[in-house]
């Protein structure tokens, strides 16, 4: 039937706009006959004679003139909407008074019996509706919504029944574009309004409003109860924000079976007539704010840069190489040693970026294999995301924390600078804040690595910066990421339990992959401009308040539909080797300051002279050759503030539960 639709109306433009013009002046002439007519007039003239028709021609003159002096031939009418068919009104209204006029005056020259107002009042009643009604006819067409109405489809039975939670406004859109889907996966069948007192019983598009501010749990709950039957339940952009009963209607839906999505934005409509819904995510679930990017700085900064990501095909190395390529990088290279994370990495990023995505398998700690990779790449920018993270696996497998974590990056930071890469950033980690695990100790390394670099390499006598651009940016956990609390909780969900907790009063900070990737990126841009007292060695993410980890737990139970401690069980295991029950983003020598970006701050703290560095990194390669893992954590004290207590080197004892990662 659209096939049909189409052929019909699918001249080119110029000759459609001429059949709509021809159309115009014969339906202006219908309206006038059809004006006589209902109103019994009989003219004292003939309409045949020539006086007739020059009175006809001058009328399809006239409303021409009028019609196109209104516009109503430069309306798309697949798109037209309230105030198109508001211009065809004023149009014909316009159209009726001057006719109207020029009567008078006639009259004024020769009497015509039979013509009076009562024919013109027909007349715009008549013209605006027969006008009209090629265009609404065009516009259900070609909406979608009428092949429901004049077909009987197989797919619409097939078709999941959905509600939608959001703005009026809104839902006429989400509507729509349902309705346009071929095939039909999805119709709506009811609106739950946000808005308080929306009209209940009234219908957009067809559609009935079933619940408004504040009974929209009490209504879900009667549909989850399965007297009304749904399978979606589709929340409109920005809704976790705007009420709070957000938590609740997800609990309520998945416990009743009901699938629960997201619409993403309205900037991710039209795709084949197709709107993009999106998987609730815990983010936000729990109602963390996030700060909306600043695309024109970010994307002026990447775009057309070359990026390499060392540890690109982890969690937020992958997400570094997708937002990086969708801001328009001219390349990005990523370096793993990850072969299967690499091949997962092409999945993750769309296909049309692949012809700018290279990948390379290699080790950060391999200086041979780093150096050819960054020769023949030339990159413009190192984002060094990789590093081993787990910190209770760390605890035994130090070794391997301290090659990846210390000398890749390292490496990494002298090949850039022997390169002359323009810029070097570290991924680093509120665990390197008064660290008390090999993990915190080995990124506190790391940073102290990349500041000491940033007080001493190349600098000219004017105070400016001639070489590499070395700095680090410092925050906390992020959802989704591999082996976070949100990955583990919902396996051992899955499994029916027990969650596992190391301790109920333990704290963390949290920060969506995406909102960490567009600060590190802009952290990047505001460094680069950066010169002498003012230039950052480290920037730290404001990551809001700490969340408890229990409360993300029973958050995750109840949205899973299950109720905490009754169906799934919580343990709690005591807290492992290295772990911390709160994590700090500020060290206690270092002080914050305010930039005049929203959610980053630079951070002022005490930098060993690369000499020290040096002789420390040389006494840590020989404790390594000794397997002495007491001295080489001793030696990587060495670049601790005299302040900062010396890690925790207790070997674990007792059995250690994997649950959730610190």
């Amino acid at each position: 039937m659209t096939s049909n639709a189409e052929a019909v109306f699918g001249f080119r433009p110029k000759i459609r706009r001429v059949i709509i013009m021809i159309q115009d002046m014969l339906m202006v002439l219908v309206a006038v006959a059809l004006s006589l007519v209902l109103s019994r007039s009989d003219l004292s003239f003939d309409a045949f004679s020539y006086q007739g028709l020059i009175a006809w021609a001058g009328i399809v003159l006239i409303s021409h003139l009028l019609f196109r002096y209104c516009g109503l031939y430069t309306t798309i009418w697949r798109f037209a909407s309230t105030p198109d068919f508001f211009n065809i009104l004023k149009s014909c209204a316009i159209l009726t008074v001057v006719l109207y006029a020029v009567s008078r005056m006639f009259r004024l020259i020769q009497p015509v019996a039979g013509l009076n107002e009562r024919q013109f009042i027909v007349f715009f009643l008549v013209s605006f509706t027969i006008i009209s009604a090629p265009r609404l006819f065009y516009r259900f067409l070609r909406d979608g919504a009428s092949w429901g109405i004049l077909t009987l489809r197989v797919d619409k039975v097939q078709a999941r029944r959905a509600l939608f939670v959001g703005r009026l406004g809104e839902a006429d859109l989400i509507i729509r574009f349902t309705r346009t889907a071929e095939p039909t996966d999805y119709s709506i069948a009811g609106i739950m309004a946000t808005e308080r007192g929306a009209p209940l019983g009234t219908r957009i598009q067809g559609v009935p409003v079933v619940a408004s501010r504040p009974r929209l749990i009490d209504v879900l709950e009667d549909y989850a109860a399965g007297t009304r039957s749904i399978d979606l339940l589709i929340f409109g952009s920005g809704v976790e924000h705007e009420i709070e009963e957000y938590s609740e209607l997800v609990r309520v839906a998945r416990h009743g079976g009901i699938t629960v999505l997201q619409f993403s934005s309205l900037s991710q409509l039209g795709q084949e007539g197709k709107i993009v819904l999106d998987e609730v995510e815990m983010e936000t679930i729990l109602r963390r704010p996030t700060v909306p990017s600043d695309i024109a700085r970010i994307g002026a900064f990447v775009g057309g840069k070359r990026v390499l990501v060392t540890g690109g095909a982890g969690s937020i190395g992958r997400t570094l190489v997708k937002r990086s390529l969708e801001l328009g990088a001219g390349a990005v290279l990523v370096a793993d040693n990850s072969e299967f994370g690499i091949f997962q990495l092409s999945q993750y990023v769309d296909e049309k970026h692949h012809d700018r995505l290279k990948v390379r398998i290699v080790d950060v700690a391999d200086r041979r294999q780093m150096t050819r990779v960054v020769t023949e790449f030339k990159p413009d920018i190192i984002f060094h995301a990789a590093a081993l993270k787990h910190v209770p696996l760390l605890e035994e497998n130090w070794e391997s924390a301290i090659q990846t974590n210390v000398f890749g990056t390292l490496v990494c930071a002298e090949v850039a600078a022997k390169c002359g890469v323009p810029q070097f950033l570290l991924i680093s980690s509120d665990k390197a804040v008064d660290p008390t695990s090999v993990l915190g100790i080995t990124k506190r390394a790391a940073e102290q690595l990349v500041s000491s670099l940033h007080e001493s390499h190349a600098i000219a006598p004017d105070g400016r910066r001639t070489g590499t651009k070395f700095i680090a940016v410092r925050f906390g956990n992020v959802f989704g990421s591999n082996g976070s609390v949100a990955t583990i909780f919902q396996a051992q969900i899955e499994a029916g339990g027990p969650v596992t907790i190391t301790d109920r009063r333990m704290t963390r900070y949290f920060m969506t992959v995406a909102e960490a990737v567009d600060l590190v990126i802009m952290a990047a841009a505001d460094a680069q401009s950066r010169n002498g007292k003012d230039d950052y060695a480290i920037y730290m993410l404001d990551m809001g308040k700490p969340v408890p980890i229990l409360e993300v737990a029973e958050t995750m139970i109840r949205l899973a539909g299950k109720t905490p401690y009754a169906d799934i069980p919580i343990r709690f295991t005591g807290i492992r080797p290295g772990e911390k029950l709160h994590e700090t983003l500020q060290g206690a020598n270092e002080e914050i300051i305010t930039l005049d970006i929203a959610k980053i701050f630079g951070l002022r703290t005490d930098v060993v002279a690369w000499p020290t560095v040096q002789a420390a990194l040389a006494a840590l390669q020989a404790a390594m050759k000794s397997q002495d893992k007491a001295s080489a954590l001793a030696v990587l004290a060495q670049l601790h503030l005299p302040e900062t207590p010396a890690p925790d080197t207790r070997q674990e004892t007792g059995p250690r539960t994997v649950g959730q990662a610190g």
